[in-house]
């Protein structure tokens, strides 16, 4: 069943599994709304709309306002939509609450978040060039990506520089997925889970978990062996 939580970064700390000391990071993970359903004859497409979040009503617009009042909820920070087939939309219903009691039983989960930004960043720690030679003759630039005049021709477009030659620009602050992160303990009361691995983003910072989609083969083999 296609399924997702919205959650925020709360912080790492570290938890024993099988008295090995092990690194989490916490995540408060909703819990979350069905604010809208979409379906194939009305949207062209289905899936399910989810909300989480509290917000002031002064600070959200009229409009989302209305739109999480069908809901039955009051107005929400956040929404993200998941796709689910039409048969898996049967299970969700406008006003139903998900929670973290959804995710037991997963073994591993994807996490989605907007990595830090790093602002304008060298080649050096944008792309991990090994820069040139420190030594006589180079002048203090051997932190420059060196000479881009053999990609100054792209066939047909004239004189510009090629499209995708990678130079010093912007770092971060981009949508990234982490993949079959394992899921270490989930705390139904509290609505956290416990996971072990890179989580994008920092502190506070909106995450969105669904079960893995796809399993490296090592942990695939853990998930048939748990069956």
């Amino acid at each position: 069943m296609g399924f997702s939580l919205l959650g925020k970064k709360i912080g790492m700390t570290r938890v024993y599994v099988d008295a090995v000391s092990t690194p989490v990071t916490v995540i408060e993970a909703g819990p979350c709304v069905v604010t809208q359903l979409r379906t194939a004859e009305k949207d062209g497409y289905t899936a399910v709309q989810i909300g989480f979040g509290e917000v002031a009503p002064k600070n959200s617009t009229i409009p989302l306002i209305a739109h999480d009042f069908k809901a039955g909820t009051s107005p929400k920070r956040h929404h993200r939509e998941f796709r689910v087939t039409a048969d898996e939309l049967k299970n969700y219903t406008v006003g139903q609450t998900l929670t973290v009691k959804d995710l037991e039983g997963k073994l591993f989960v994807d996490v989605i978040g907007t990595s830090k930004g790093k602002g304008f960043a060298g080649v050096m720690k944008r792309h991990h060039f090994k820069g040139m030679f420190a030594s006589h003759g180079t002048e203090r630039k051997h932190r420059s990506p060196g000479s881009i005049g053999g990609l100054c021709s792209n066939r047909g477009f004239g004189g510009g520089l090629k499209k995708g030659k990678r130079m010093a620009g912007h770092m971060g602050a981009e949508r990234v997925t982490t993949r079959s992160l394992d899921v270490v303990k989930i705390d139904a009361d509290r609505n956290l889970v416990l996971i072990k691995g890179t989580v994008p983003g920092g502190k506070n910072g909106m995450v969105e978990i669904r079960p893995s989609v796809r399993l490296y083969k090592g942990k695939a083999k853990k998930v048939a062996a748990a069956k």
